[in-house]
C-alpha cells in the first residue's frame, strides 16, 4: 500500500476506525453554559419534580396493569445517573469557561489600573510643576498689593514735598 502525504517512516500508518468529530469549542462551550445555566434554576428543578412524580406515579399505578418501572425504580435511576455523569462535565466546562472570562476581564482591570495610576502619575507631576512656575509669577493680588504699596509711598512722597515746599 502505497504511503500518504501524512505517514512517515517513524509513524506507521495506522487507519483509525473510529470516526473524527470535529465540534467548534465555542458552540459547544455555549451550549455547556446554556445547559448548566438552565440546570441552576427553579424551573429545573420544578420540570424534574413534575417528571418524577409522574414516573412514580404511573409506574405505581401502572396504565392497563403495565409497570416498566417497578419499585425501587432503577430505570428512572439509571436516567438520573446519566443526567448526572452528563451534567457534571457541562456544568466543569461552563465553570472552566467563566474562569478564562473571569481571568481576561481581571487583566483588562489591572491593564486599565495601570494606565489610570500613570495618567494620575503624570498629572500629579504636572500639577507640581505647575504650582512650582506659579510661585514664579506675579498673581494679580501680589501685584495689587504691591501697587497699593508704591501708592502708600508715592502719597507720602507728595505729602512730604508739599509741606517742603509751603
Amino acid at each position: 500500500m502505497p504511503r500518504t502525504e501524512r505517514e512517515t517512516l517513524s509513524e506507521p500508518g495506522r487507519r483509525s476506525h473510529i470516526p473524527r468529530v470535529s465540534l467548534d469549542p465555542d458552540t459547544f462551550g455555549a451550549f455547556a453554559e446554556g445547559a448548566a445555566r438552565f440546570m441552576g434554576t427553579g424551573k429545573f428543578i420544578v420540570y424534574m419534580t413534575v417528571f418524577v412524580i409522574i414516573w412514580i406515579s404511573l409506574n405505581v399505578i401502572g396504565i392497563y396493569g403495565y409497570k416498566w418501572d417497578p419499585y425501587p425504580f432503577i430505570l428512572l435511576n439509571l436516567f438520573f445517573s446519566t443526567q448526572a455523569s452528563y451534567a457534571a462535565p457541562l456544568i466543569l466546562l461552563a465553570t472552566n469557561r467563566q474562569e478564562v472570562r473571569d481571568k481576561l476581564s481581571l487583566d483588562e482591570d489591572r491593564r486599565l489600573a495601570a494606565q489610570s495610576r500613570a495618567d494620575m502619575d503624570f498629572l500629579a507631576r504636572e500639577i507640581s510643576a505647575i504650582r512650582m512656575n506659579l510661585g514664579e509669577l506675579a498673581t494679580r493680588d501680589f501685584v495689587r498689593g504691591e501697587l497699593r504699596i508704591e501708592l502708600r509711598e508715592l502719597a507720602e512722597r507728595l505729602e512730604a514735598n508739599g509741606r517742603r515746599d509751603g
